[in-house]
């Protein structure tokens, strides 16, 4: 229990790191962030012994060609999710980031029914409706779509349909997916390094370790995350979710500063809705 709720807790304070990084752009932080963390899942698979579970996994993957493909979708996935979250922190959607975090445990089912047929009760058909009508009504008040939370929302639901087709161990797939990602983000810093842009340098050294400290702040809630999930029932981690979001949520409004209106209460009210009858659908099943 202390090592999902510390994994929701990191995820939820996580825009103060990505605040520390404004001064450099949301794409050279993704390329640190990729290259960092495989090294660092590296590190982890050594001092943990997983090395020969992960050389095993590579083989059983470089046999099965669908399923690579698969590994190779969800980490281009993935790293769309994080690009889009760093760019939202750092451009003042923070409160968008968390109605996004808010909604894709529902966005999930839903996707668990166009894609896998799963059925659900009726509890959660009403939740998913709800959330359907936030996110109209929050299009309608402000103009224009809530772009940050649905991109977060729907890139991340896919991110999960693909992990579950893969059936791979935590730490071999986040290891592989940023793998597949570093030979895209090792010649962009090389080019990077060679322009004023750069931010990774002795002329910024505290820009330099809070770059290479995105390979710990994405490696560690993981490694938390797989050791709790494995130990906890779903119903504890279904409630635990919500935590980030909400800390997120505070952090936009009392620390950033951002506009918290009526088109963000009204959409929030109905997710809010939305998330107390899908937790009261899953505690139905877990009973």
């Amino acid at each position: 229990m202390m090592a999902a709720l510390s994994t929701y807790l990191i995820w939820g304070v996580l825009p103060l790191y990505w605040n520390l990084l404004a001064r450099a752009e949301a794409n050279e932080i993704l390329a640190h962030r990729i290259i960092w963390s495989f090294i660092f899942m590296v590190v982890v698979l050594m001092v943990t012994k997983r090395w020969q579970s992960f050389k095993e996994d590579c083989r059983a993957l470089w046999q099965n060609k669908k399923r690579g493909a698969i590994l190779l979708l969800a980490a281009f996935t993935i790293s769309l999710n994080w690009l889009t979250y760093i760019w939202a922190v750092n451009h003042g959607h923070v409160i968008d980031t968390s109605i996004g975090y808010y909604i894709n445990p529902l966005m999930s089912v839903l996707f668990g029914i166009v894609f896998f047929r799963e059925r659900i009760s009726g509890l959660k058909k009403i939740s998913l409706l709800l959330a359907a009508i936030g996110i109209v009504l929050m299009t309608y008040q402000l103009g224009k779509l809530p772009w940050v939370a649905v991109v977060l929302a729907v890139s991340f639901s896919v991110y999960g349909a693909l992990k579950k087709q893969l059936h791979l161990n935590p730490f071999s797939s986040i290891t592989l997916e940023t793998l597949l990602m570093v030979p895209f983000a090792v010649p962009y810093i090389g080019i990077l390094m060679m322009s004023p842009a750069n931010h990774f340098s002795l002329a910024t050294p505290d820009l330099a370790l809070y770059l290479m400290g995105t390979g710990v702040v994405t490696a560690v809630p993981l490694v938390l995350f797989s050791y709790g999930a494995n130990l906890l029932p779903l119903n504890v981690l279904g409630f635990f979710q919500y935590i980030s979001p909400t800390i997120g949520l505070l952090l936009g409004i009392f620390f950033f500063h951002e506009t918290f209106g009526m088109a963000q209460i009204s959409a929030l009210g109905f997710v809010w809705a939305a998330i107390v009858l899908f937790t009261v659908a899953e505690s139905l099943r877990g009973r």
